[in-house]
């Protein structure tokens, strides 16, 4: 669902709707002034309120929570690179056979991890999973073998570090608000447009720019919320940092 929301089409048409909204609203309130001029704005004032200041607690709680996993998914790319650049050093404590293999299996793995952050991967490929199983199996036992202890100590932390990190993030990409919160939002949005042209039913015309303000206003803050939950797919984007991995993998020599 909030898939469907983050394009142009489906933003475009909820506009519409909340304009078609106002209109409802504002017909409706000038057939009550019609036939009871004098009750038709009577304790109205208070459930207005009431509403209104609802869908601004829900779109501050929803924009408040896209902004942090925006911020969480960040760092958590951050946090992925320097594991992987902390592993990449450590490999140095290997014999020369080993760490040759398994620098090349770094290099690869970089890549894979490269396009499953543009792809925004829900889970690991099997090529992926796989080659995170043969980075640990080969460097296990001549970690465990060398002389100094101290090399084990070093080595299989920062490699586990680096596939924690890398679940963290499949997990933090999949972490989104259920759908019916933006469902919500939307009947909220709705039934303030009607309420507020209801309000307005009082002129002989309204005013287009108030109308057009207030839909626009409603719509671009759920708007950047869903944008702020999709970072790689709308006007909002986290590829910028994309630039530490491809950084850290042309490093690797």
């Amino acid at each position: 669902m909030l898939e469907l929301l983050n394009s142009g089409f489906t933003l475009a048409a909820l506009l519409v709707l909340m304009l078609l909204a106002l209109d409802v609203g504002r017909r409706i309130g000038q057939r009550r002034l019609l036939h009871d001029p004098a009750g038709a704005q009577s304790g109205v004032g208070a459930i207005e309120g009431a509403v209104f200041a609802l869908m601004g607690l829900m779109i501050a709680f929803t924009f408040s929570g896209a902004s942090a996993r925006f911020d969480a998914r960040r760092d958590l790319l951050l946090q992925e690179t320097n594991a992987i650049g902390t592993a990449w050093l450590r490999l140095d404590l290997l014999p020369m056979d080993v760490r040759l293999r398994e620098q090349e299996n770094l290099r690869r793995y970089t890549e894979l991890r490269l396009a499953a952050t543009r792809a925004s991967a829900t889970q690991a490929t099997p090529e992926l999973a796989a080659l995170e199983q043969d980075i640990w199996n080969r460097a296990l036992a001549p970690a465990r073998e060398a002389p100094d202890p101290r090399v084990a100590q070093l080595v299989l932390p920062a490699l586990n570090d680096m596939f924690d990190v890398a679940a963290a993030r499949y997990l933090a990409v999949q972490t989104h608000p259920p759908g019916v919160i933006y469902g919500l939002l939307i009947v909220l949005a709705l039934g303030c447009a009607m309420l507020a042209g209801h309000g307005m039913a009082g002129g002989r015309r309204w005013s287009q720019l108030h109308v057009l303000c207030f839909a626009l206003s409603l719509l671009l803050a759920i708007y950047v919320s869903i944008e702020l939950e999709f970072p790689r797919h709308g006007l909002i984007r986290i590829d910028k940092f994309d630039e530490l991995l491809i950084r850290l993998r042309e490093g690797m020599h």
